[in-house]
């Protein structure tokens, strides 16, 4: 699996805008892959920065170039 930093990267370069790590770990769960709870996070269960829809896309692309979805 592709780190966050990796998938931040290849994002950049492909897309030409930088991603949050939030956003990576909202679309992970999106996609049913396993992830962390960040030890900063201050409910479980509710986002307090979910990702714009319009990041969504090209996060997912990078899992797909990373193998992971």
């Amino acid at each position: 699996m592709a780190t966050y930093k990796q998938i931040q990267n290849w994002v950049k370069r492909n897309y030409g805008f930088s991603v949050k790590t939030c956003w990576i770990a909202h679309v992970k769960e999106m996609c049913g892959l396993e992830s962390r709870k960040a030890p900063n996070r201050f409910d479980e269960n509710e986002r307090t920065n979910p990702c714009p829809m319009s990041k969504i896309n090209p996060i997912k692309q990078a899992f797909r170039y990373f193998g992971m979805i």
